[in-house]
């Protein structure tokens, strides 16, 4: 095969590099010690910058923005979408929206901001009597300019809802595939969010995280030829794609439309694909707020000023739920959804 079906190949950063429809993604791996009273570390803080804690450090956890307990104190967002894959550890969520959560083991917390929201993400340090590793992925998912000012949406997709594909090669070696979002065969992602651009299925978006056993070998599903496709290599050792060798921390975008076989190394491998159709429509960023024109995006920050996207309805801005409480979500209605840790 040609490596022609490999468009470009980028070393994985802080955050990843993305293709039009998303616009961002980021893996935070934190080996958190034993957690304290109020559900942070359990350590010295003495050092880090408190509220910009994002240096890499010999003890391999971070603070973030958080001051207390690690993570992202309220923020606003608007004219996209948060999807937020968590493979280890807990996220607790709150909102303006007044709705909340506690997600975590392969739950993911899909967002619609649309016209405004605040939130906060923070990592709360559960285990007094253990360490708290925490592993996740935040994916920001473009809105078209008709779904910008969407009402805000919040949804979970419980782990034991996302199913995973799987398929054994000719020696008996596993792939296997969580699909969170698209279609691989009869394997189908829960519905996403109703205003996404993932909601229409005609835009073929996929988020998948890909597991390969020691020497396994898959061939990725094609996909229209407008499609953007970037596969990132963020675990493992080495693997072969398109007959080219490639080492961990390395993103490589994809031809769609052509034969990808993917052939593992020695190790076991670990890769998150993220694609789409373009929306392709321009794209004007200010930190929190993506709209389409300058002039939107100062219409966003005088909103928000004047009206905080609905306020802060929770006791402080780096809010985090009881120790007790399990995995659950509340959402804006009500309606409360529970599941055991």
């Amino acid at each position: 095969m040609s490596n022609s079906v490999i468009k470009a190949i980028k070393p994985l950063g802080f955050p990843w590099q993305t293709q039009d429809p998303f616009l961002f993604c980021v893996h935070h791996e934190d080996f958190y010690p034993k957690g304290n009273d109020v559900m942070g570390p359990a350590a010295s803080l003495e050092g880090r910058n408190i509220g910009q804690d994002f240096a890499p450090n010999k003890e391999n956890w971070r603070m973030y923005h958080g001051e207390k307990v690690p993570g992202f104190p309220a923020h606003p967002h608007r004219g996209f979408e948060t999807v937020t894959v968590v493979t280890k550890g807990v996220v607790d969520h709150s909102d303006s929206l007044g709705a909340a959560g506690r997600f975590g083991f392969g739950d993911v917390q899909w967002m619609t901001a649309g016209k405004g929201v605040q939130h906060c993400e923070m990592f709360p340090l559960l285990n007094k009597d253990k360490e708290n590793p925490l592993e996740l992925f935040q994916i920001w998912l473009n809105l078209p300019k008709a779904n910008k000012m969407a009402s805000p949406h919040f949804a979970m997709l419980w782990s034991e809802s996302i199913p995973t594909f799987t398929h054994t090669d000719e020696n008996k070696k596993t792939t296997s595939v969580r699909v969170i979002a698209g279609q691989i065969e009869n394997t189908k992602a829960p519905a996403p969010a109703p205003d996404s651009w993932a909601a229409d299925s005609s835009n073929e978006v996929a988020i998948w995280l890909i597991n390969l056993e020691p020497g396994a070998n898959w061939t990725l599903p094609k996909a229209s030829s407008d499609v953007n496709r970037s596969l990132y290599f963020y675990d493992g050792d080495t693997m072969e794609m398109a007959e080219k060798n490639f080492n961990s921390h390395q993103a490589v975008e994809l031809h769609a439309d052509l034969d990808t076989v993917l052939t593992n190394g020695d190790k076991e491998t670990h890769l998150l694909l993220l694609q789409g159709k373009p929306i392709g429509e321009p794209i004007v960023q200010h930190g929190p707020f993506v709209m389409n024109t300058s002039l939107e995006i100062q219409q966003a920050m005088t909103e928000y000023r004047q009206t905080q996207f609905g306020g802060w309805p929770w006791s402080t801005y780096e809010h985090v739920h009881p120790r007790e409480k399990t995995r659950f979500a509340k959402y804006p209605d009500g309606k409360e959804e529970v599941k055991p840790l």
